[in-house]
């Protein structure tokens, strides 16, 4: 059986504080005034992630127009990060939650199964923020290439 998720739309959304690819904190509630959008994402440089990533690299400009605070989070470390940033051009940071603190908080860590073997791990998910720190959006088990698609439409019609 399984647990319903807590997080709900209308929420405020939780605070935390984790540190960017370059070392960086960064606080979601001192974000406040400006639309953020956590995406949550298992691993740097996999073809989903990267297929993922690039989708809101393609639209960032678009996201910055709105005003829009954007973040990846997994639990990898800050050189990967970079590497994925590098590699792929990635104009947006990359926050590092290596015991996935943050995404266990965003309901986004768990038990997983692939190819029959089970495992923990970080779900595919994100959050859209408003301004006043209320989760307005939430998408869990995204497909990763029309999903950024998705986010820019629901971040325009706020």
């Amino acid at each position: 059986m399984t647990t319903p998720p807590s997080l709900r739309l209308g929420d405020l959304a939780p605070d935390f504080t984790l540190c960017d690819h370059d070392g960086q904190e960064v606080t979601l509630s001192a974000l406040r005034g400006r639309p953020v959008v956590l995406y949550f994402y298992p691993r740097d440089n996999t073809p989903g992630c990267t297929k993922e990533a690039c989708g809101f690299r393609d639209r960032y400009a678009q996201l910055q127009a709105a005003g829009v605070h954007l973040f990846g989070i997994s639990t990898d470390t800050a050189p990967s990060h970079q590497k994925f940033i590098a590699k792929y051009q990635l104009p947006f940071p990359l926050l590092c939650d290596p015991e996935a603190r943050v995404a266990t908080l965003y309901e986004s860590y768990g038990p997983k199964k692939f190819m029959g073997k089970e495992y923990v791990g970080i779900f595919r998910n994100t959050f859209l923020i408003d301004r006043e720190g209320i989760l307005r959006h939430i998408y869990r088990n995204v497909k990763p290439e029309p999903h950024p698609e998705q986010v820019l439409r629901d971040v325009e019609a706020l």
